[in-house]
C-alpha cells in the first residue's frame, strides 16, 4: 500500500500537522505540497489537510480533491483559528465529505493553529464585531499546533491506516 501525505498551508499549521501524519504511517508513503500533486494516481491511502480559510476550505483544495478523489481511500485534516468544539466549524467545513463523495471518505481530523498576524489585524480593524469577536477568540490559538495536537494527529493517522489494511 502506498500512502500520500498532501497538503496546502500558508503559516505552517497545517504543514506540521502533515509531518506528523507522514512520520506516523508505515509503508511506502509520500509527502508533498498539494501545489506538487498531479492526481492520486500512484497511491491507496490519500491524507489531504488545509487551512480553513474565510470560513471555508480553499477552492484550489476542494476542486483538486473532487478532480481526483474517485475510488480512493481519503482522509483529510484542517487547521483553524477558532477554539476547537467551537460550533460554526462544521457548518465552515462540513461539505469535505461531499468533495470526496466519489472516493471512499475515511474521516477528518482538525485542530486550533496560530493565526497569522496579518489575518488578526485585519479582523480588528473591520466594523463588522463578529469579525473582531473571530480575532479575539484566536488568541488561544497562540502556539498552536502544540505537541497534544500532534501528538492527536499521528494517533488519527494510525487509526486512518488501519482502516485500509
Amino acid at each position: 500500500m502506498k500512502t500520500l501525505v498532501t497538503y496546502f498551508s500558508q503559516t505552517g499549521n497545517t504543514k506540521k500537522i502533515a509531518e506528523a501524519i507522514y512520520d506516523e504511517i508505515t509503508g511506502e508513503k509520500d509527502i508533498k505540497e498539494i501545489k506538487d500533486v498531479s492526481n492520486f494516481e500512484d497511491y491507496d491511502l490519500i491524507f489531504v489537510g488545509s487551512p480553513v480559510m474565510e470560513f471555508n476550505i480553499p477552492k484550489k483544495v476542494t476542486n483538486f480533491i473532487s478532480n481526483n478523489v474517485a475510488g480512493k481511500n481519503i482522509a483529510f485534516f484542517m487547521t483553524h483559528a477558532v477554539p476547537e468544539g467551537f460550533e460554526a466549524i462544521k457548518s465552515w467545513t462540513g461539505s469535505i465529505e461531499d468533495f470526496a463523495a466519489s472516493g471512499n471518505y475515511l474521516g477528518t481530523f482538525e485542530c486550533q493553529g496560530e493565526l497569522a498576524q496579518p489575518v488578526y489585524d485585519m479582523l480588528m480593524k473591520s466594523d463588522d464585531p463578529e469579525m473582531k469577536g473571530f480575532a479575539e477568540m484566536s488568541l488561544s490559538g497562540k502556539g498552536q499546533p502544540d505537541e497534544i495536537h500532534i501528538q492527536k494527529a499521528r494517533e488519527f493517522a494510525k487509526e486512518i491506516q488501519a482502516k485500509v489494511q
